[in-house]
């Protein structure tokens, strides 16, 4: 939180907060009651953010942020085509019956279909946004039928000269059938994870096939390889492998002509050189689709460390591919919230140290950590990956040499944490902590504790360690467990670290009780809550939840004989307990320093052991416990995001000013974003 010596911690701590609460209570375009969760369905709830400190930009800087903010909604088709070939239909379809529907809209059936609508806008798409799995409705596919049948032909997304009951032939399958495009992205052992997922990244092809035409364009011995297939679908075309480039006269141009007309509007307001040549090299990429433009602009973005406003855009995380090569469209605009940005710096400015003192092997650690920034940023706007559900906390560029080279941008987004903060019920604390004194301690020091823990993680954790000499990059060795282990790998520096003496030295934590509360929540998290978003019989799948409980588990195996970690019953009810810190850390110490070794040596034999055997698996009767349990709290396990809204303020065809709104209405704003950034064509 602020780099000042330990003995002003305890009171910058609570300075902090009480300011931070009075920043969002005075901010003077916060509504007089502002409702954060707006709704909840399935296992889904809504929530709004606030945007504190824009009304104090300067009308130059609101005009930044409105056109990066259009640039970022112009890929949002992008983002469901990647997700399924057959999205953009299917959402067209919905958003044509929600607003043209002319039967009953007071029937319980209906209300029914509208869950699954929203479950497609929440999940951008027809499988969970987490879980990955295709869900279906809840309504039969004769009422289905009823609903396209009374509905206007001009708002249906039929094709030229298409019957409506063609339509419905194509269509019903692809919504109703559970078979047909099961799981989004299949990671199983023992799996064609190419032609089991469902995602449009890749057409015709087998994992076989795909890894031999990377291979062929991989080299090893390049100390700085471009992101090989990053932007791109690979498909067969009269029996040979062509490479569809996503680019402005490729494939998606018409979305990303979109996103280089907003960004060429902004690049004149660009706050410094330093942005604006970054900025500039981000529309030279998307015109291209050059990789090597792509690293040049990643380059650049790492040096701009001096404007308030930023902006990520582009195609960023691959966790949507098993193999990880293509990645996602996604963006994200903010601008720094400087007081709470000391905190972060702090961390980043001892970055050195920890990487001195990590538990890895020594042929493992950086020599010299370059160019870490960090800092927690208020967001305006998300679109793509990052939209509804968002992440909390990013650490960027993805490409390994880059990261040795000239470091990398950590962020925290504050105010989306602040929401979820405010969203958060303590039903689940004490349904499952394992006494009252853990309550009260998680209580004192759990959201402290998540904000350090994820700075930490994105900070620290991702930026450390190397590659070994001529290893190639995980994605290329770790390959479908890739994602997880680099996750494990950032977690455990962060949880190594969190009840370290040196975060209370450089003035972020005010106490080592700090890690404590940490442990707690992580370890009962990766053992058993989070397996309520999980349903029954089914196993892992998500990047993330199998790397929580792959260390978890570990840590609970490691540590079994001398009851480090322990599964306690009370009243029929089971809670964890940790008996010893100090061991449970020299347990993360080791578990880090071996997956640290997996990533270095590219030992995929090792890190499909690890996740499989410790990250996978469900042990059904607690699971079975878990979802009992929480069933009687009526807790929706996922969040995400309704956008605020800007609104340009013109006086004789000039921005004068940008206003901010706060909608509350979820599917309003999903017909909205489908009638204004709709810019791809069908797949039907």
């Amino acid at each position: 939180m602020n780099n000042m010596k330990s003995i002003f911690c305890l009171l910058f701590v609570c300075v902090f907060f009480i300011g931070q609460k009075e920043v969002y209570l005075q901010e003077k375009d916060k509504p007089a009651e502002f409702m954060v969760q707006t709704e909840q369905f399935a296992d889904l709830a809504v929530l709004r953010y606030r945007i504190p400190g824009f009304e104090s930009l300067t009308v130059k800087q609101k005009e930044f942020l409105y056109y990066l903010t259009q640039a970022a909604m112009s890929g949002r088709d992008i983002f469901y085509d990647q997700n399924y070939k057959h999205n953009l239909t299917i959402r067209r379809t919905l958003e044509g019956i929600v607003k043209g529907y002319k039967g009953d809209r007071n029937a319980p059936a209906f209300s029914e279909f509208m869950i699954y609508a929203k479950r497609f806008w929440f999940s951008n798409g027809i499988h969970h946004h987490y879980a990955e799995l295709k869900f279906v409705p809840t309504v039969s596919k004769e009422y289905f039928a009823d609903l396209l049948k009374n509905t206007p032909k001009k708002n249906l997304p039929l094709k030229k000269g298409q019957s409506l009951e063609a339509f419905l032939t194509f269509i019903t399958p692809i919504i109703f059938d559970p078979a047909v495009a099961p799981i989004k992205v299949n990671q199983a052992a023992n799996t064609d994870v190419i032609a089991a997922s469902a995602n449009n990244f890749y057409e015709g092809l087998t994992q076989k096939e795909v890894e031999e035409y990377y291979s062929k364009r991989l080299d090893k011995n390049d100390p700085e390889p471009i992101s090989i297939g990053l932007n791109s679908k690979l498909m067969k075309k009269d029996g040979k492998i062509v490479e569809k480039t996503w680019k402005v006269g490729g494939m998606y141009s018409a979305a990303i002509k979109q996103i280089v007309f907003w960004l060429e509007k902004a690049l004149p307001l660009s706050e410094t050189a330093q942005q604006k040549k970054s900025l500039g090299k981000l529309i030279e990429f998307y015109k291209t689709g050059s990789l090597k433009t792509f690293d040049e602009y990643s380059i650049e973005w790492v040096k701009d460390t001096e404007a308030l406003i930023d902006i990520t855009n582009g195609f960023i995380e691959t966790y949507g591919d098993p193999l990880s090569f293509k990645a996602t469209y996604e963006s994200v605009v903010s601008f720094k919230d400087l007081e709470a940005t000391k905190r972060i710096a702090a961390i980043s400015n001892n970055a050195q140290w920890f990487e001195d003192n990590s538990p890895i092997a020594k042929e493992h650690k950086k020599k010299e950590v370059k160019g870490i920034s960090a800092k927690v940023i208020t967001v305006v706007a998300e679109a793509g990956d990052c939209s509804p559900s968002t992440p909390i906390g990013i650490n960027l560029p993805n490409a390994t040499w880059i990261r040795k080279e000239y470091g990398s941008k950590s962020v925290n987004l504050g105010n989306i944490v602040h929401a979820y903060n405010e969203a958060s019920s303590d039903a689940v604390l004490h349904e499952f902590a394992n006494s009252s004194e853990e309550v009260a301690l998680i209580k004192k020091y759990g959201g402290l504790s998540d904000d350090l823990h994820t700075d930490m993680h994105e900070v620290i954790g991702h930026a450390s360690g190397q590659i070994n000499a001529g290893v190639g990059t995980p994605r290329e060795t770790l390959k479908n467990y890739s994602s997880t282990i680099e996750e494990a790998r950032a977690d455990l520096v962060a949880l190594y670290y969190i009840i370290d003496q040196k975060l209370v030295d450089v003035g972020v934590s005010p106490t080592t009780d700090i890690g404590k509360v940490e442990y707690g929540k992580y370890i009962r998290n990766g053992l058993m809550t989070q397996l309520q978003r999980i349903k029954p019989g089914e196993n892992v799948e998500e990047a993330h939840m199998r790397n929580r409980q792959m260390i978890a588990k570990w840590a609970y195996e490691k540590g079994k004989a001398e009851k480090v970690i322990e599964f306690v019953k009370r009243d029929g009810k089971t809670y964890v307990v940790i008996n010893d810190y100090k061991k449970l850390r020299t347990i993360f110490g080791e578990m880090l320093k071996e997956i640290q070794r997996i990533t270095s040596e590219g030992d995929f034999k090792s890190a499909q052991n690890m996740v499989e055997t410790y990250g996978v698996k469900v042990d059904r009767d607690l699971h079975n416990e878990v979802l009992q349990r929480y069933a009687k709290l009526n807790i929706a396990p996922y969040k995400g995001f309704i956008n605020p809204e800007l609104v340009p303020v013109m006086k004789n065809g000039k921005m004068v000013d940008v206003k901010v709104t706060y909608p509350d209405d979820f599917t309003k704003q999903m017909l909205e974003y489908g009638e204004k950034y709709s810019f791809l064509p069908n797949q039907n």
